[in-house]
């Protein structure tokens, strides 16, 4: 196969979806990130052209979408979905390991994010993968995470050669580095869209969970369209650093602002599903506050960093463990907060400086029915309390 063979396609790429925040990971106010699963980078398939093979040892000299695209676009899928009432979709994914694993999002085997909140979803009755090379097999759900807005989806490795991409890290990822991203925008298989990375740790509202966020969103200015969503995010170097999943637009079209699921917390999942076939997180059952220098002057704190509770769930474990919300609202500097609650500023030692890096802690470092001991400063003085950490239940 020629070079030019190899096909150096510019596109659009997308994510139409979710990404999930909530009400603290198990916190009920923020979302989560999850605990990091090492998944070691895979060699590429003997099985490439010579032309493309050569592309390998250059992905560090540079930023080149020619030959991101040439190596990794035999790996991403298009993915088709049909639902027993009769309708169909068509989304993105991408091969995570030689066995036939195959990373996407949950709305695009489901149907999260369609239906009423607290409403059951389902999972649809027939799915199919096409390659690059346009040939079609049927795949199989392993699992969902609704929170996390990911999807897992098998094929039988003896079907279809796979070219699995390696994972990389989302965490080091910085503001201003270039990505790639590949998919099926509006139904165009193998199209490649490039951009910079616009902003890091962002916390964007879920479509697939009511009430929840998703505090590590990759925020970025490459084309995101409709049809592309759950297809790879890639750094300079051709590593996954996020699921594709939404775009907000003021318009409600193709244009405006995309963002992934952080590949880190899709590590979580994935190792999850294919363990356990569900995703379990840990929960607290807080709704918090950043507190802030300023504010914590005004209000006389001794602290100038850490989560203000505002609303502790009723019967909930940080409830059980003595945690207190707060009980007066006041209006400062143009927002409405409620006061007078402890200030989370620790869990088990790790410094907590604000509402996300709760929710980090408590998906990251704990399970349910783990105890963590919580650093609170109530009434000018520090305390500690042991919350035995529950499973997040649904909706929450």
């Amino acid at each position: 196969m020629r070079v030019a063979a190899v096909a150096f396609v510019g596109a659009l790429v997308g994510a139409a979806a979710v990404l999930g925040i909530g009400w603290a990971a198990g916190l009920v106010h923020r979302g989560s990130t999850t605990r990091t699963v090492v998944v070691h980078e895979l060699p590429a398939a003997a099985s490439h052209p010579a032309a493309v093979r050569t592309v390998i040892g250059s992905l560090q000299r540079g930023f080149s979408p020619a030959r991101i695209f040439a190596l990794r676009s035999p790996g991403v899928v298009t993915v088709f979905t049909y639902f027993g009432d009769g309708t169909a979709a068509q989304g993105s994914g991408f091969v995570v390991s030689p066995a036939g694993t195959i990373l996407t999002n949950a709305h695009v085997i489901t149907t999260a994010g369609e239906t009423v909140p607290g409403a059951k979803v389902r999972p649809a009755s027939r799915i199919y993968v096409e390659f690059s090379d346009h040939d079609r097999i049927p795949a199989t759900i392993v699992g969902w995470d609704v929170y996390d807005d990911v999807g897992v989806i098998r094929v039988a490795s003896s079907q279809h050669a796979l070219d699995p991409l390696p994972l990389g890290r989302s965490s080091a990822v910085v503001v201003g580095e270039p990505v790639a991203a590949i998919g099926s925008p509006l139904g165009n298989e193998n199209s490649l869209a490039v951009g910079v990375v616009s902003a890091v740790g962002r916390s964007i509202a879920a479509l697939t969970a009511a009430h929840f966020q998703l505090v590590d969103a990759i925020q970025t200015d490459a084309p995101i369209t409709h049809g592309s969503s759950g297809g790879p995010l890639l750094d300079g170097r051709g590593r996954v650093i996020g699921i594709n999943a939404q775009i907000r637009s003021d318009a409600g079209g193709s244009s405006g602002i995309g963002f992934a699921v952080p590949i880190d917390s899709a590590r979580r999942s994935l190792d999850d599903l294919l363990a356990n076939g569900r995703v379990a997180y840990a929960y607290a059952g807080l709704q918090t506050q950043d507190l802030t220098a300023a504010l914590a002057r005004h209000l006389g704190l001794p602290v100038l960093h850490g989560a203000l509770v505002e609303h502790v769930t009723p019967g909930g474990p940080a409830a059980h463990a003595g945690i207190r919300g707060g009980s007066k609202e006041i209006e400062f500097e143009g927002e409405s907060l409620v006061t007078g609650g402890d200030v989370v500023v620790s869990v088990d030692g790790v410094p907590v400086p604000d509402a996300d890096s709760l929710v980090r802690i408590v998906t990251i470092n704990l399970r349910p029915g783990q105890t963590a001991l919580f650093g609170i400063v109530r009434a000018g003085a520090r305390h500690t309390v042991a919350v035995r950490l529950t499973e997040r239940p649904p909706g929450s």
